[in-house]
C-alpha cells in the first residue's frame, strides 16, 4: 500500500517529476502526460459515479482502480522486477462487458450525440479522455518502452465507456447525430 505522508516535496519546482523507478523526467514528457490524462479520466469517471448505482457503479469503481494499476504501469518505464502492469485479462474482462451491455442495446443508426443522462453525459466525457490518453500513450510508445496491454486496455477502456454511456440512457434513448440538420 501506499502511504503518502507530505505532499508537497518541492522536487518537482524544476519542472521534473519522478517516475515509479526513480528517474526523473520532465512534465511535459509523452509518459507523463499518457499517465496524467489517464489519472484526469479517473477523475471524470468519479464524478459519473455520482448519478449511478447497482452494477454500474460496482464496475465503475473497479475500472477506477484498474486505471490507477494502467497509471502505475504507464509511470514504470523499462523492466522493473514486480511492476504493476495491465494484464490481457484486464482487457477481455472490458471485452466481455462490453459484449454483454451491448446485446441489450439496438444497433446503432448513426453516430451519437454525447448527453442523455447525467450519467451517459459523464461516461461520454470519461470516453473522450481515456481516448486522449491513449493517444498519448501511443505517442509516448513510439520513443519509450511501454506495455502494450496499456495501451489496449485504454482503447477498450474507451469503447467500453461508449456503451455504458449508451446503456445509461436505455429508456432515455440515444440522441443520433442528424448530419446537416442546421443547415
Amino acid at each position: 500500500m501506499v502511504k503518502l505522508n507530505k505532499i508537497y516535496t518541492r522536487t518537482g519546482d524544476d519542472g521534473t517529476t519522478g517516475l515509479a523507478d526513480g528517474s526523473r523526467v520532465t512534465k511535459a514528457s509523452p509518459r507523463v502526460a499518457a499517465y496524467g490524462t489517464a489519472d484526469e479520466a479517473n477523475s471524470v469517471i468519479g464524478i459519473a459515479r455520482l448519478h449511478t448505482s447497482g452494477d454500474t457503479d460496482r464496475v465503475l469503481a473497479r475500472i477506477q482502480n484498474e486505471l490507477f494499476d494502467v497509471g502505475a504501469d504507464l509511470a514504470t518505464p523499462g523492466e522493473v522486477a514486480h511492476a504493476l502492469r495491465a494484464t490481457a485479462g484486464q482487457v477481455e474482462r472490458l471485452e466481455q462487458e462490453i459484449d454483454a451491455m451491448n446485446a441489450d442495446l439496438a444497433p446503432l443508426a448513426s453516430f451519437i450525440l454525447p448527453g442523455g443522462s447525467p450519467a451517459s453525459a459523464w461516461l461520454h466525457l470519461a470516453r473522450t479522455v481515456v481516448r486522449r490518453a491513449e493517444r498519448l500513450a501511443v505517442e509516448a510508445a513510439a520513443t519509450e518502452q511501454l506495455n502494450p496491454l496499456a495501451i489496449a486496455y485504454l482503447n477498450r477502456l474507451s469503447d467500453h465507456l461508449f456503451v455504458l454511456a449508451r446503456a445509461e440512457n436505455r429508456g432515455l434513448g440515444d440522441i443520433l447525430w442528424v448530419p446537416g440538420a442546421s443547415r
